[in-house]
């Protein structure tokens, strides 16, 4: 499983089990991981690439935008994690 930054990943581990995250960056076999809720993009997750699995690759300009190393933003990642998921409303807590 070779996953790279600013794909798509599902925790399979840990308390954020089912969760979906963006890869920010890859440091071996962690990965800095990030949703915009729970995870910040100031205090992304470290998480062991074996504890994740790779969600399928879709379009998303929040992909590009990680890839290229532009700014982002923490809302920017929760309504692109809320349109994936299917959610109306992505800034609703849950």
């Amino acid at each position: 499983m070779d996953i790279a930054k600013a794909d798509l990943v599902e925790a399979i581990a840990g308390r954020e089990k089912g969760k979906p995250f963006f890869v920010l960056d890859t440091q071996g076999e962690y990965l800095l991981l990030a949703d915009g809720k729970s995870r910040r993009l100031e205090t992304p997750k470290r998480k062991k690439q074996k504890h994740v699995r790779l969600l399928p690759q879709f379009d998303c300009r929040v992909a590009d935008k990680i890839r290229s190393n532009e700014k982002i933003t923490n809302s920017e990642l929760r309504k692109a994690l809320a349109v994936i998921g299917g959610k109306s409303n992505p800034d609703q807590e849950e």
